[in-house]
């Protein structure tokens, strides 16, 4: 039997209530949510009794989120749930950061949440959007984004989905390109084009805080979203900074991961995104996810 990875789920995943029926069943969650509360208080209503408006709100979206991510890995483990190695989905990967060692849980979510305030300025700065590109390849995604300016292929999802981000004029005319084209454009409901030039700003910020954090190095191997590799504890601060204006290699980073013998792959956090992507790229692999007690019960079962 091969070994386990935890993927820890991205920006656009939150609903309201999440955690809540965990923090109330699960040590270790509460842990979680209590120390994100004390250091940033009001976290724990906008996740448990938040609106989706609210929610969406990339300063809240983005400490939540981390809370969400991060308590449900706590709680998996705390059941007994062993991870070999991990990976987040953009947002996703300072949780998982913050798992695997990298850096202390409340320094780790002090950094999620100057995260959130620098992409959120940027994106007020520099206004964008974001499409989900369905049943194109994504050697045709990236020529139809070369036809237009300030359009850029950002997240390589799984076989057939590609995101991209572009400034808002152009979008629209985009859409109708992939339409055009033989595919489906799917409009993301984000604030911003993250994960391209857009938010080069942020990302320079952000490098120069995390230069100032002491990363440890990885307990466990953590694939990177920028190289679909493995952290070490120099690269911490660049590789995590770098992704917030470079593409998300999810696909590939899923691909090296089982072939460095991982076939368990467990979500931890809101929703089950991931779980279908992963399952898109590979139809040998088990997933399970992580976000009640139930789905925690039936992830014990894997």
């Amino acid at each position: 039997m091969g070994k386990i990875a935890f993927v820890f789920a991205g920006q656009g995943a939150q609903y309201p209530g999440m955690g809540k029926a965990l923090y109330q069943t699960s040590a270790a969650a509460k842990a979680v949510f209590d120390m994100a509360e004390r250091l940033r208080p009001g976290t724990l209503e906008t996740c448990f009794s938040g609106t989706k408006e609210e929610l969406a709100q990339t300063l809240n979206t983005q400490p939540c989120l981390f809370a969400m991510d991060l308590a449900c890995a706590c709680a998996a483990r705390e059941a007994g749930i062993e991870a070999a190695g991990a990976a987040g989905f953009s947002l996703g990967e300072t949780a998982a950061a913050a798992f695997c060692g990298l850096l202390p849980y409340e320094a780790a979510f002090a950094a999620v949440c100057e995260r959130a305030r620098l992409m959120q300025a940027c994106g007020e700065r520099h206004p964008g959007g974001m499409s989900a590109v369905l049943g194109l390849p994504t050697s045709e995604v990236e020529e139809l984004c070369g036809r237009f300016g300030e359009v850029y292929p950002v997240n390589y999802n799984c076989p057939g989905q590609t995101v991209v981000s572009a400034c808002q004029e152009t979008l629209p005319a985009f859409e109708q390109a992939v339409k055009a084209a033989g595919g489906r454009a799917l409009r993301l409901r984000v604030s911003a084009g993250f994960h391209s030039p857009f938010m080069e700003e942020a990302a320079d910020a952000l490098e120069q805080y995390l230069g100032g954090l002491s990363f440890c190095e990885p307990e466990m191997p953590l694939y990177a979203n920028l190289t679909a590799r493995p952290y070490t504890a120099q690269s911490g601060a660049r590789l995590l900074s770098a992704q917030v204006k470079k593409p998300v290699l999810w696909q590939q980073s899923i691909e090296n991961m089982i072939c460095d013998g991982y076939d368990r792959f467990v979500e931890v956090g809101a929703g089950k995104t991931l779980c279908g992507l992963i399952g898109k790229i590979s139809e040998q692999v088990t997933v399970a996810r992580v976000e009640d007690p139930e789905t925690l019960t039936a992830a014990l079962q894997m």
